[in-house]
């Protein structure tokens, strides 16, 4: 039977929502953000609408765990507690960056089998970056946990042993700063709104995939175990090191 599941991610600038029932899927992408507080539970109370379902008839709810934002981890998972204290729900945690892993291979006309990396701009020139791999009967395995990666150390990582292929947009926003020559680079498309139930692409579409994964496995945890995956304590740099960053960065005569 098909799991009544409710799904959401705030760990970028997009709000990811979805909602999976026996009679369909209904999904939902939009511009997150500071905004992300504020529109998440209407999202999720138009999607439970629009499915004909109430909340405590689902079977569990699933949120992206991060890495990623600080305030958009803390949402996700303050409503996704919050929800399921009130309904009496298990959680299903998602890793955030296998969602753009999941967003990536569906896009790809073979499946996507094999070896992926993850590599997402976590500002302050590091990475949030993460190693899996796709397999056709089981789905995805974690290779290297998600980590926090200065941009040396990911090139060092990837020198040592190239990817095959790389989602996220990492390789976009740092380009010759990370060893890609002859990787295969993939940034799945971001476009807000409403998607029909048959979108196999976005993040919105990858959450629900993934939800229903772990709701098979029976990776479901009461609320009160749910925390965000947090990987960097420091939020900021300080002026010096700014200045001294931008010094490394300029090119030298």
């Amino acid at each position: 039977m098909t799991a009544r599941l409710l799904a959401l991610d705030t760990a970028t600038e997009w709000l990811a929502a979805g909602l999976r029932t026996p009679h369909g899927r209904w999904l939902r992408h939009e511009s997150g953000g500071a905004q992300a507080s504020a529109r998440l539970v209407p999202v999720l109370q138009q999607l439970l609408q629009q499915g004909g379902e109430s909340l405590g008839a689902l079977d569990a709810i699933a949120f992206g765990v991060g890495p990623g934002a600080f305030t958009g981890l803390r949402t996700a998972c303050a409503v996704a507690q919050g929800l399921g204290f009130g309904a009496g729900l298990p959680l299903l945690p998602i890793d955030s960056l296998l969602l753009v892993a999941e967003a990536a291979r569906a896009t790809q006309a073979d499946g996507g089998a094999g070896a992926w990396w993850v590599a997402v701009d976590a500002r302050m020139d590091e990475v949030y970056a993460a190693e899996y791999r796709h397999d056709a009967g089981t789905g995805w395995h974690t290779v290297t946990p998600p980590a926090l990666y200065t941009l040396a150390a990911l090139a060092a990582r990837w020198e040592a042993a190239a990817p095959v292929r790389v989602a996220g947009n990492a390789p976009r926003v740092f380009g010759a700063r990370l060893p890609l020559q002859g990787v295969r680079c993939i940034e799945p498309v971001e476009a807000p709104g409403e998607m029909a139930e048959t979108c196999e692409g976005g993040r919105a579409a990858a959450l629900l995939t993934l939800a229903e994964a772990a709701w098979a496995r029976g990776d479901a945890i009461a609320a009160d175990q749910a925390l965000p995956l947090y990987l960097r304590d420091k939020v900021a740099l300080t002026t010096e090191e700014r200045l001294r960053q931008r010094a490394a960065a300029e090119p030298r005569g």
